[in-house]
C-alpha cells in the first residue's frame, strides 16, 4: 500500500474530505442566502451583547468535543521534550501571528488591493490575524497520528498551547489589529475569549472527568457521538456564513482564491521553519513532526467564532477564517507527506 493511500485511510471520512464539505457548504449557503434572504436576516438579528445566539450555540457544540480531548494533567510531561516545546511556543506565539499579519498586509493591501472591495480590506486582514493567533487544538492529533508523532508530546503541547491561549489570544490579536491600523473592539474581544475559550474549556473538562469516571470505554463511546455533533455544527455554521456572504462571493468569486494565498504561504513557511528548528536543536523526528504541524494548522473553529463576534456574519473577517477551513486539509496533508518523506534527511547525522 502506498504512503498516500495509507495516510488517507488513517483519516475519517469527514477529515479526509473536509475541503469537499466546505465547498458544498459554500454552494448550499450561497443558494439558500439568495433564495431565502429574510430567513437569514432574522437569524442574523438574534443577538445578545453582539453575540449571535444560533451561531454561539453551534460554536459551543463544535468546540467542546474538541476540547474534551485535551488532558491538562499532561502538562507535567512538557519538560521531557523541552526543546520541541520551545520550538512550538516560539512558532505559535512569536512567529505565526506576526508572519500572518505581514502576509495579510502584503497581499491584501498591496498585491490584491485593486481586486478586493476596499471597504473590506481591514476586515480581511483581521480575519487572517484571528486565524493565525489560535493554535490548532483538535486536528493536530490527526496530523500527528499520520506522521507517527510522539503522542505524549502532542498531548502536552496542545494542553500547554490551550493554557497560554486563555491569556495570550486577546492581547496578541489586539496588538496586531492595532499595528494594522484596525480599531480594536476590546470589550467584544474579551467577551469572545470568555465565551469561546474559557467557558468551553471548563465545560469540556467537567464533562471529560464525568465520563472518565465511567471508564475509558464509556468516554470513547461518548466522544464518538459528540464528534459527530461537532461536525454537524461546523457544517451548519459554514452554511450560515456563506448564506450571508453569498452576494460578495457571487460578485467576486476570486476573493476566496486571493485570501487563500497568504494562508497557504503561512502554513508552508511556519511548518518548514518549525521542522528545521527542531532538527537544529536535536529533537527526534517523532517530536519534530507534531511540532511542525501544530505550528502550521489553526484552531479555525475559534477563529470563525471570534470573527463573527467581532465583525459580524457578513464581514470579510468571517470569510477569511472560513477560507482557512477550506484549505486546511489539502495543505496539511501536503505537509504530512513532506515530513514523512524527509525522515531520512532529518535523521542523517553530520557524519
Amino acid at each position: 500500500m502506498s504512503d498516500n493511500k495509507s495516510i488517507t485511510q488513517s483519516m475519517s471520512v469527514f477529515e479526509r474530505y473536509l475541503s469537499l464539505w466546505v465547498a458544498l457548504c459554500i454552494v448550499v449557503g450561497v443558494v439558500l442566502g439568495q433564495l431565502m434572504p429574510s430567513v437569514f436576516e432574522q437569524l442574523g438579528a438574534m443577538e445578545v451583547a453582539q453575540v449571535n445566539l444560533p451561531v454561539g450555540l453551534l460554536i459551543w457544540v463544535m468546540i467542546v468535543p474538541m476540547l474534551m480531548k485535551i488532558d491538562f494533567s499532561s502538562l507535567h510531561q512538557v519538560k521531557q521534550h523541552w526543546r520541541g516545546i520551545g520550538v512550538t511556543l516560539f512558532i505559535n506565539w512569536l512567529v505565526k501571528p506576526f508572519s500572518m499579519a505581514f502576509l495579510g498586509w502584503l497581499f491584501i493591501r498591496h498585491v490584491f488591493v485593486n481586486y478586493l472591495p476596499a471597504a473590506q480590506l481591514d476586515s480581511y486582514i483581521a480575519g487572517l490575524i484571528l486565524l493565525a493567533a489560535a493554535p490548532c487544538t483538535a486536528m493536530v492529533f490527526v496530523w500527528s497520528r499520520l506522521t507517527n508523532g510522539e503522542p505524549l508530546f502532542t498531548l502536552s503541547q496542545v494542553a500547554l498551547n490551550d493554557t497560554i491561549m486563555i491569556f495570550a489570544f486577546a492581547p496578541i490579536v489586539g496588538l496586531l489589529l492595532g499595528l494594522s491600523a484596525i480599531t480594536v473592539p476590546w470589550d467584544t474581544l474579551l467577551i469572545s475569549v470568555i465565551l469561546y475559550i474559557v467557558i468551553p474549556i471548563i465545560i469540556a473538562q467537567v464533562l471529560r472527568q464525568i465520563l472518565l469516571k465511567k471508564g475509558e470505554h464509556a468516554f470513547a463511546h461518548a466522544m464518538e457521538k459528540m464528534v459527530t455533533y461537532s461536525i454537524v455544527a461546523l457544517l451548519l455554521t459554514l452554511v450560515l456564513l456563506f448564506a450571508f456572504q453569498g452576494k460578495a462571493i457571487v460578485e467576486q468569486p476570486l476573493i476566496i482564491a486571493m485570501l487563500a494565498v497568504p494562508i497557504l504561504i503561512q502554513v508552508l513557511f511556519n511548518s518548514g521553519l518549525a521542522y528545521w528548528l527542531n532538527r537544529a536543536v536535536g529533537e527526534k523526528h517523532n517530536v519534530a513532526c507534531p511540532s511542525a504541524l501544530i505550528g502550521a494548522s489553526n484552531f479555525f473553529e475559534l477563529a470563525v467564532a471570534a470573527a463573527i463576534s467581532l465583525f459580524g456574519f457578513e464581514s470579510g473577517a468571517a470569510l477569511a477564517t472560513v477560507v482557512g477551513v477550506l484549505v486546511e486539509v489539502p495543505v496539511m496533508l501536503l505537509v504530512v507527506r513532506w515530513v514523512n518523506q524527509s525522515k531520512n534527511w532529518y535523521e542523517r547525522t553530520a557524519d
